[in-house]
């Protein structure tokens, strides 16, 4: 599977724990990436200070789904199974999103 364009599902939805560039402490769920562009593509992408969490991360059909929405319920739903103390804010942030 290939990567959705526009879709940034991957860079809003999870938490990452790891350092970003001008993210020293990693980014919270439900809060976009300052590597997002206005339509959803990574700045980073394909260049070497791309974080190796996100290099690793593969879109896949079990994490994407069929559309950008569908994107973001299973993130968080996997984001609220990994991280269980932050599930409010993360259904909070991310039902806010998908409004959008």
């Amino acid at each position: 599977m290939d990567c959705r364009i526009g879709c940034g599902a991957c860079c809003i939805a999870p938490s990452i724990s790891s350092a970003l560039p001008g993210m020293p402490n990693g980014k919270p769920a439900g809060v976009r990436c300052l590597h997002l562009t206005r339509d959803n593509r990574c700045k980073l992408f394909g260049k070497p200070e791309r974080p190796e969490v996100c290099n690793r991360l593969q879109p896949s059909e079990d994490m994407c789904g069929c559309s950008a929405q569908e994107a973001f319920v299973r993130l968080a739903s996997l984001e609220r199974a990994t991280n269980p103390s932050r599930k409010a804010d993360t259904l909070i942030h991310v039902a806010s999103i998908i409004t959008l």
